[in-house]
């Protein structure tokens, strides 16, 4: 699950809930320019209640948290790292299912990926990594 896509691949990501790896690095985005803290701190790994939750639904919940503070979401950029799975003929549909779930015009949700070209970890196929940079007002 990338994006909230699932991506047919022989590999999977391993985590809590549907370890997202882009949806997890834009709820921190979210929370860390809100200044309100880390998303493990509002839904961590021990908690049952979290346990193959949907990203999305929390990416929704930590929106929701990040608005009663007075923030409005302007816009999200990010991007997802890996050697494989191709995530190009993904992305466009990655992109509007975040903007839905964040109320947000299709316009104002970036998703790239890139490849590390064979390079350390990641380029090995050992991860996958993603970062999110989130404008509030």
């Amino acid at each position: 699950m990338i994006g909230g896509v699932t991506i047919p691949h022989q590999q999977g990501l391993a985590g809590h809930s549907d370890a997202d790896v882009l949806v997890h690095a834009i709820i921190d985005a979210l929370l860390g320019a809100a200044a309100l803290g880390t998303i493990g701190e509002h839904f961590p790994d021990d908690d049952p209640r979290y346990e193959g939750i949907s990203s999305l639904e929390l990416l929704s919940m930590a929106a929701a948290l990040v608005e009663e503070h007075g923030r409005t979401i302007v816009n999200v950029d990010s991007v997802v790292i890996a050697e494989r799975p191709r995530l190009q003929p993904h992305l466009a549909e990655m992109a509007r299912l975040i903007a839905e779930t964040l109320g947000l015009d299709l316009g104002l949700v970036g998703v790239k990926a890139t490849s590390p070209e064979g390079l350390g970890a990641l380029g090995r196929q050992e991860g996958i990594a993603s970062q999110a940079v989130v404008l509030l007002e």
